[in-house]
């Protein structure tokens, strides 16, 4: 049996187990979606949402990339956020990176790695950033997790910095935006900062939209 006809067989088997434990299970799951959390996550195989948190189908909106990066010219995460905010109108955006990140790892060096080299720098504008702090600490493992978390903290501050979140909070005080750290060694997730309304943006990232009209108001 080749690897991918497990794969079908553990799918029939999972599916099998809903019909067994419910019978609508399917027909409920067709219904919609209505999830409350958008998961930025990195496409680690290891970091799946729903195994580490224990969620069910439905219950989070994924997007994964090479180490959890928000970039703002990254027009698949860009959609993804304004369909969670505006459409599926999710209470809290989680961003979560893990230790020991491949992708933090290897913008860390100064290897030429060809077209990733274009994402990773990204995440190296956050090491200079930093770089007074992460020069000063003595290991290569505790400088590259010390960077995972610097760079889910500034990947949370992307997150804020977007037109789409700030009409959100304006108009609905939501979502809340989380950035957290997994650890593969220990399974257990570390939270690093939570932002909401209330948070006070630099004026330069700050957009001013336009108030609604009276007819926009009543409608």
């Amino acid at each position: 049996m080749q690897a991918y006809e497990k794969l079908l067989l553990a799918n029939k088997a999972w599916a099998q187990e809903q019909l067994e434990l419910d019978d609508s299970y399917f027909d409920k799951l067709a219904e919609g979606q209505k999830p409350k959390f958008l998961w930025i996550g990195c496409a680690d195989s290891r970091v799946s949402a729903e195994s580490i948190t224990g969620a069910k189908p439905g219950e989070i909106f994924v997007h994964r990339n090479i180490a959890n990066m928000v970039v703002h010219t990254d027009m698949n995460l860009q959609s993804v956020l304004q369909y969670a905010v505006e459409v599926l109108k999710v209470e809290h955006i989680i961003v979560c990176g893990h230790y020991g990140c491949g992708g933090v790892k290897a913008a860390m060096t100064q290897d030429d790695l060809g077209l990733i080299n274009k994402w990773l720098q990204n995440i190296r504008d956050v090491y200079a950033l930093n770089e007074e702090e992460l020069t000063s600490i003595e290991t290569e493992e505790a400088r590259t997790n010390r960077l995972v978390e610097l760079n889910v903290v500034s990947q949370v501050m992307n997150i804020v910095r977007t037109a789409v979140v700030q009409l959100a909070w304006r108009n609905d005080q939501r979502p809340i935006v989380h950035g957290w750290v997994f650890g593969l060694n220990t399974g257990m997730i570390t939270e690093l900062i939570n932002v909401d309304h209330t948070y006070e943006l630099p004026s330069i990232f700050r957009y001013n939209f336009p108030r609604p009209t009276a007819d926009k108001i009543g409608s």
